[in-house]
């Protein structure tokens, strides 16, 4: 990095965090720091909504995904749109005209104290790791790339983050994603920009999408019924649909952000924008992992993008073993080059040349083999690296690649992603921690003595988060970790809410013990790993919703035999 690049990087978070904390420093109620005091405007509501989703994983993790397996993934968020209809028609009227600061006070009124008390701890559960997550993602990454130590890297991150949080409460988390999609989207636009600059002038958008279409990344739709299959079509519009109808429903770090609008209609117009312009967000976002396969047709690739991997392997035995696939991919890389330009001018030509097109296939299917040869060396070098280096590709490109002071821009882009994210958590888990938890059991005292257990909630939560950072491992894919540990829990949460808003029928006992059962279930289900991850949230639901009305109708008859006894 150069001295611009260090100085727009620090310019622009600094600028972040002074800014949040300045604005919105003087909460003088618990209603305008945990609500922002109503005053949220719907455009503001729906920035904050997608930036609280769009962490820093989303963008590493996503254009390495496409990178490796194309476009698929955006299959994910086909259930998003109609999950904000449902949200927008039932949830948030009624959060609304209940007046809540927390989506699970609405369970007490409905059911009673432990079913609130269960779903907070759940939300409290997932929320935290999750949180954690989004401080240790860009951390891990980008101390390997840039050799900073990674817990300093989990501090600063955290620390950032408390300073405005603690501060100013909704309205600093507010203020500072507007700041932070405008920096992201930035960012995103003018690295699309630069990748399409460095492509051949020959090479116009559509040969790019038929090149990419030869090698498989431009499968965006998967019609197969196979359960096992992470990311379909059937998977995204049910599993999707459960999990964000889960995620932006009953989880608080997402209510959080419509609760603060100005009215029901407000919020409304909010997650409807977040409805519009969330699966056109997602596919750009993988279109760029897709453009950097493109643009690695035309330049030199490393064998491996985890720089811890190849700083291991090169202090091994094997060293030699894996400077002889790199050789080889310098061979392979010279003639995709050259059969790929071949290509390009045959496609300007009209004439698809299917010759070419399967050599430029069988060279990738070449170096891919290479690929998995080297992490078959790096598992030797050391059994517990994590050889999946899809998370690290993206920021390669960006480092190596994007010309000064753009690189500072990239890193900015991370870093406010992570931050937003992170700000949304840890505000909704100390507003949770101190509403559902802590107001409930010291009651009547003031105001002020609310707001200022709060924000030490906050500081709690953000300590928490970053201790967890500190000692987190690397997972396969960060973003598929993520929606991972939030489908394992928010099937079972989101079946309380469903029953609470439309089966009237089911009382307090029975949705405490169905949904105890039900979380038991689904952790079962996950460790035989028999279906993919976003059916849990399906599953989670329905076996709430089903084992809660068994034990009503169980209760009712064991209640009616008692009366007739009686």
């Amino acid at each position: 990095m150069q001295l611009i690049d260090w100085i727009i990087l620090s310019a622009t978070l600094l600028f972040i965090v002074v800014y949040g904390a300045i604005k919105t420093r003087k909460s003088k109620n618990v209603n305008e720091y945990i609500l922002g005091g109503n005053t949220t405007p719907w455009w503001t509501v729906g920035l904050s909504v997608m930036a609280t989703q769009a962490s820093a994983i989303t963008f590493l993790s996503t254009p390495g995904q496409a990178y490796h397996d194309g476009m698929g993934f955006v299959q994910f968020y086909f259930g998003l749109p109609l999950a904000m209809v449902v949200i927008c028609i039932t949830f948030i009227p009624i959060y609304h005209k209940l007046k809540v600061y927390t989506a699970y006070e609405f369970l007490e009124q409905r059911f009673d104290v432990k079913t609130r008390t269960l779903a907070s701890l759940l939300f409290l559960i997932q929320r935290g790791l999750g949180t954690g997550l989004t401080i240790y993602a860009p951390a891990i990454i980008m101390s390997s790339l840039l050799g900073w130590n990674l817990n300093l890297m989990n501090f600063l991150i955290g620390l950032m983050v408390i300073i405005y949080t603690v501060s100013g409460g909704t309205r600093a988390v507010n203020i500072t994603q507007k700041q932070q999609m405008f920096i992201i989207m930035s960012g995103l636009f003018i690295t699309f920009y630069i990748i399409l600059s460095y492509l051949p002038e020959d090479l116009s958008f559509s040969n790019i999408l038929h090149i990419a279409g030869a090698n498989d990344k431009m499968n965006i739709v998967d019609f197969s019924f196979d359960p096992e299959k992470r990311y379909t079509i059937w998977s995204g519009i049910a599993g999707g649909f459960f999990l964000a109808l889960a995620y932006f429903g009953t989880d608080q770090s997402q209510v959080q952000r419509y609760l603060s609008g100005k009215s029901i209609r407000e919020s409304q117009m909010g997650l409807i924008m977040n409805g519009l312009l969330k699966v056109p967000m997602q596919f750009f976002i993988l279109l760029i992992g897709v453009m950097v396969f493109i643009f690695f047709q035309f330049h030199a690739a490393p064998l491996h993008f985890n720089p811890n991997n190849v700083e291991t392997i090169n202090n091994s035995k094997y060293k030699a073993d894996y400077n002889a696939l790199e050789k080889e991919l310098e061979v392979v890389a010279k003639e995709k080059k050259e059969i790929s330009m071949l290509y390009v001018n045959q496609l300007n030509q009209d004439y698809e040349n299917k010759e070419l097109q399967n050599r430029v296939v069988a060279l990738n299917g070449r170096e891919k083999n290479l690929r998995d040869k080297a992490k078959g060396l790096i598992e030797k070098a050391n059994s517990n690296a994590e050889t999946n280096d899809k998370d690290y590709v993206f920021l390669y490109f960006i480092l190596n690649f994007l010309p000064k002071g753009l690189v500072g821009l990239l890193l900015a882009v991370i870093f406010s992603a992570a931050m937003s994210s992170s700000a949304s958590g840890l505000n909704a888990l100390a507003s949770t921690t101190a509403i559902d938890l802590y107001k409930r059991n010291v009651k009547q005292k003031s105001d002020a003595h609310y707001v200022n257990a709060t924000k030490l909630f906050t500081l709690m939560w953000g300590t928490i988060a970053i201790l967890f950072a500190c000692v987190g491992t690397l997972f396969e894919n960060l973003i598929q970790l993520v929606n991972i540990v939030g489908s394992i829990f928010y099937g079972t949460v989101l079946g309380i809410f469903l029953i609470a808003f439309y089966i009237k029928y089911v009382k307090a006992q029975a949705i405490f013990l169905g949904a105890l059962i039900s979380q038991a279930t689904i952790f079962y289900i996950y460790y035989i790993d028999v279906v993919g991850f976003l059916w849990l949230n399906a599953i989670g639901a329905a076996l709430t919703i089903v084992i809660s009305l068994l034990l009503q109708s169980i209760i009712n008859k064991t209640n009616n035999a008692s009366a007739i006894a009686e």
